[in-house]
């Protein structure tokens, strides 16, 4: 299904997601008719879709669906048994149906060069700033972005055929009927590994279950691309050699290829050096906070690079690094004044609130640090890793933990236990609160919060909040409440 020769007429269920409307936007872009459904698509999605020319429609109807009669239709993996539109095709047989995974890769990823960005942390910047960096050097690369980026300014593009196309590769399985692995899919030619965790508890056993995941990867790299390796990371040296293609290291080992040197933070922003192979390609000065973040730069960039240059990534400018903004919901400041900040993180897994937490230390010196957590991700939702939250969570002076997202799908004896939690904070000397509703949470926060920041004798305070969902809004609320406060 090579996008520059079939126009086909393609509905894709469950268009409103960030992934599944940004793959839509590429096949509108391919020159396909496109077609989406959902329970809400709301601004500004709704409105990005709409100005592309692509039909929506709410929830699912499959008398609609059969009417509309389209050659293909994508199923989102948040899709399960029981949808009426999934039902149909199952019955019926009339459409022809597959994962956005697999749909990418007929469509867009089989002619392409790709570079598939893969990690437990970090895929979405990264890919961001290889997609940034790319077209800073005047080429015209594709992209899909799973998260809301600011540079580049929309999260995908369909970009030159001779360019190389940059998409962030998740772990995650690809539909409720293909169970890999959706970067199986992704054909890549350089293959980012920014890091490996144990994470998705609900699709994965342990670690080794992740660590297979990733080797099935890394070996479908040709021998004449690139494995780009965080060379720091012990769960990803243990996946071996990998001598079946090239393999270039960066971290902050003697070791890596290309290598962080001399990091250090503060109020006024991050820098660092990058050395290429023992010789220094660029000095980084920008707004982008922690070494995490410098990490991906570094993975990002050399990748970038090899696309460009297999012999000599450090031909690549970095220059540009000093203008990137970052992504949407990554630390992003909601509202500051010399007495309150308030910052949203996607952060969902320990060692991400960790390592944001301990870089909030070195950019806000002095601050009381408040992190408020909300546990919804199926990692976070479970006990599996409770004593790693607790041990991110105590590097914050208080701790506001928020209810459980969904508690009823899992039994009392497999639920992450906030309460234990917030008495094992208390233990060390913090203080923690719990409530088993996100407004009654929102409450507390603001009646222990509010008032004393406004106070000029008070120290600084910095309030974080941490989910990869909604928070039930409290967000916004928060914020409002701020604002009202401070006028």
């Amino acid at each position: 299904m090579n996008h520059a020769k079939t126009r086909r007429k393609i509905y894709f269920m469950g268009v409103g997601g960030t992934a599944m409307g940004n793959a839509a936007l590429l096949a509108r872009a391919a020159g396909h008719d496109v077609l989406g459904a959902d329970t809400g698509v709301y601004p500004p999605m709704s409105g990005v879709l709409a100005a592309a020319g692509i039909e929506l429609h709410e929830g699912y109807d499959p008398v609609r669906l059969e009417k509309i009669a389209p050659d293909v239709v994508v199923i989102g993996n948040a899709m399960s048994r029981g949808n009426p539109e999934v039902e149909w095709l199952l019955d019926t047989r009339a459409v022809r149906f597959t994962s956005l995974p697999a749909f990418l890769h007929d469509v867009v990823l089989q002619t392409r060069r790709n570079i598939v960005v893969a990690g437990t942390h970090g895929k979405t910047t990264t890919t961001s700033l290889a997609a940034f960096l790319l077209r800073e050097a005047g080429r015209d690369p594709g992209f899909l972005i799973g998260g809301v980026p600011q540079d580049p300014p929309m999260g995908s593009h369909l970009g030159a055929e001779g360019d190389p196309f940059v998409i962030e590769g998740d772990e995650y399985d690809s539909a409720f009927f293909d169970k890999r692995s959706k970067f199986i899919h992704y054909a890549p030619h350089i293959a980012v590994l920014n890091n490996l965790e144990f994470d998705h508890a609900d699709i994965f056993r342990d670690l080794s279950d992740v660590q297979r995941t990733f080797t099935h990867f890394s070996r479908i790299v040709p021998r004449n691309g690139y494995i780009v390796l965080n060379g720091d990371d012990t769960n990803l040296r243990a996946l071996g050699a990998m001598g079946w293609t090239h393999v270039v290291r960066v971290g902050v080992g003697e070791s890596c290829d290309t290598r962080i040197v001399d990091f250090s933070e503060s109020a006024a922003g991050a820098e660092f050096s990058l050395f290429w192979r023992g010789q220094v390609w660029a000095h980084v000065k920008w707004s982008q906070p922690g070494i995490f973040n410098a990490r991906n730069a570094a993975m990002a960039a050399t990748a970038a690079g090899l696309a460009l240059d297999a012999g000599n990534p450090a031909s690549l400018s970095l220059a540009p690094l000093a203008r990137f903004r970052g992504v949407k919901r990554r630390q992003e400041i909601l509202w500051s004044t010399k007495t309150l900040t308030v910052i949203e993180d996607f952060g969902h897994h320990p060692t991400a609130l960790a390592e944001t937490l301990q870089s909030f230390r070195a950019r806000f010196p002095g601050a009381i640090l408040t992190a408020v957590f909300e546990p919804r991700s199926n990692t976070a939702r479970v006990k599996t890793l409770q004593a790693a939250f607790m041990r991110a969570l105590a590097l914050a002076d208080e701790v506001y933990i928020g209810a459980i997202n969904r508690p009823e799908k899992l039994r009392e004896d497999e639920r992450l236990d906030p309460e234990a939690i917030v008495q094992q904070l208390e233990a060390q000397g913090l203080e923690g609160y719990f409530s088993q509703t996100n407004a009654a949470l929102l409450q507390m926060l603001m009646a222990n919060t509010l008032k004393v920041a406004q106070s000029a004798a008070s120290r600084p305070r910095l309030v974080a909040f941490f989910t990869n969902g909604s928070f039930d809004g409290i967000i916004g609320e928060y914020v409002a409440a701020a604002k009202a406060t401070a006028s």
